[in-house]
């Protein structure tokens, strides 16, 4: 149940913390709301609305006269009944009737009510002394003052205990420094290449990560509640999510490293994975053919001088469902593995668990299309057909790719052309063939390479357990996003930054 709280000014009472207290709704009958909202003193507006379920007034500002108790044992308001007490009439009742007893009268009128014991005559009363009035009680909402000011000061312990906190983390050196401090470590846990290289991207992405919100609390938005603090610098939450992607580092281990809970660590990955994927799908990933011409090496030009980019699809292995039917529909029989085909559109639409993934490289060697995730048993053909990489291309572009991509008739009705290894038409291939062939052979792998810097972050060395399915064609873009940091590619191997 969502905690509520109480809608008079100046109240924190909250269902969560004050379990004592009975919260009651706004009544339906117009005329009745407007006596509440009168004697609340807070009229409707942009900063207040009442909406059944989720505005009420706590029983502080009742009288015992307005409550009956239920069958259940439940509190409920009597019919016509109006908050009276209030901080501003010393919770005490208005409208000129008599101030409530106090708790106090109320304990000594129980105790006057209790059968005296048989041998109560026979004990002496025990001494009064003159100086001390006895039979003084404290005036009228007196106790009850006590109680608002205790709830006030709670929330002042928590506000200070949050401060201090902050301070803490503020005057802490965040755990990234203290495990990364040559290049080699930063390419180790987060997979870029230098300290350099992950300075410049964590201040691109910092202005807009502070205002992130946890997924927890995204999730329960429409509720009135605060958000939860922060446990952990801000640039050690990325590294943590880095040291789970890139290191492979599990869960319960990064809880153990952070000093935080598991729960914590999961709401961690699960909004920095969201917001990363917002991120780096935003920017233009796909290069122009202008940008594409200035950055392409001399050893494409010589065999293919308007080629835009370089395809190949790659599968993502992943547990076996339980479903037979869900086992039928992801199997490929590419690899001996139920496995995943891939894309940066819409996940949700294509809700299936293991993928595969059709990737793009520029010549240049950068990754400039991944495709959404796909279920195991589509074709290489049917994927390049879904991807909508043929709305990116231009007349004249051409597209390297294996012989098993049959599509040079998709690509010439965009007026695109396909460069694949030349077929065997006769008992052997001639010399230029052959030359082709091998200059092909060399280009393309390019994408292999591509593919492998993708599938050397770690999270991806077992098989992908199904509970990642909602965020494994996120986490899969931002890997193959973000491989780019780690510098450009060559045909003769990687070169870095």
């Amino acid at each position: 149940m969502a905690p509520s709280y109480c809608s008079v000014p100046g109240c924190s009472s909250n269902r969560k913390n004050m379990p004592y207290l009975s919260f009651h709704d706004f009544p339906a009958d117009l005329e009745l709301r407007t006596s509440w909202v009168r004697a609340m003193r807070r009229d409707e507006g942009p900063q207040f609305k009442i909406l059944r379920g989720s505005t009420f007034i706590c029983s502080l500002h009742f009288t015992e006269e307005d409550m009956h108790v239920s069958a259940s044992g439940r509190k409920k308001l009597k019919k016509g009944a109006v908050p009276s007490r209030f901080i501003w009439n010393d919770f005490c009742k208005g409208n000129g009737s008599q101030p409530r007893e106090s708790p106090y009268q109320r304990a000594r009128k129980r105790l006057a009510e209790l059968p005296v014991p048989e041998s109560s005559e026979n004990v002496e009363p025990d001494a009064v002394l003159d100086d001390h009035d006895y039979t003084s009680h404290p005036s009228p909402g007196k106790l009850d003052r006590a109680t608002w000011t205790i709830q006030q000061l709670e929330v002042q312990v928590i506000t200070l205990q949050h401060e201090i906190q902050q301070l803490t983390l503020k005057n802490r050196q965040p755990l990234i420094f203290k495990f990364c401090v040559t290049d080699e470590d930063y390419r180790y846990y987060t997979r870029f290449s230098s300290k350099e290289v992950f300075t410049v991207f964590w201040e691109s992405v910092y202005p807009s990560a502070s205002r992130l919100v946890y997924w927890s609390n995204a999730q329960r938005a429409a509720e009135v509640m605060p958000s939860p603090q922060r446990k952990l610098e801000l640039i050690d939450e990325l590294f943590m999510f880095l040291c789970r992607i890139a290191a492979g580092l599990q869960e319960r281990t990064l809880s153990s490293l952070f000093e935080v809970s598991v729960s914590t660590v999961s709401r961690v990955i699960l909004t920095w994975t969201s917001y990363l994927y917002q991120v780096l799908c935003s920017l233009p990933s796909w290069m122009t053919r202008e940008q594409v011409q200035a950055t392409m090496p001399d050893k494409f030009r010589l065999y293919c001088p308007q080629l835009r980019v370089i395809i190949d699809c790659t599968e993502i292995r992943c547990e076996t469902a339980s479903s037979l039917s869900l086992q039928s529909e992801t199997f490929s029989t590419y690899k001996n593995h139920t496995t995943f085909k891939g894309t940066l559109s819409n996940f949700y639409s294509h809700l299936v668990c293991p993928f595969k993934c059709l990737i793009g490289v520029a010549p240049c060697g950068v990754v400039t299309f991944v495709s959404t995730l796909y279920t195991g048993s589509v074709s290489d053909i049917d994927i390049t057909r879904r991807s909508k990489l043929l709305q990116l291309l231009q007349p004249g572009d051409e597209v390297m790719a294996d012989k098993g991509f049959v599509i040079e008739r998709m690509l010439s009705e965009v007026g695109a052309k396909l460069i694949i290894p030349p077929f065997k038409k006769s008992t052997q291939f001639t010399k230029e063939d052959t030359e082709k062939t091998q200059a092909i052979a060399r280009l393309r792998i390019l994408v292999e390479r591509a593919i492998r810097r993708v599938k050397e972050y770690h999270i991806w060395d077992g098989l992908v357990p199904l509970s990642m399915v909602g965020s494994v064609n996120q986490l899969w873009a931002i890997c193959c996003l973000m491989s780019n940091y780690q510098g450009p590619l060559d045909v003769k191997g990687d070169k870095p930054v």
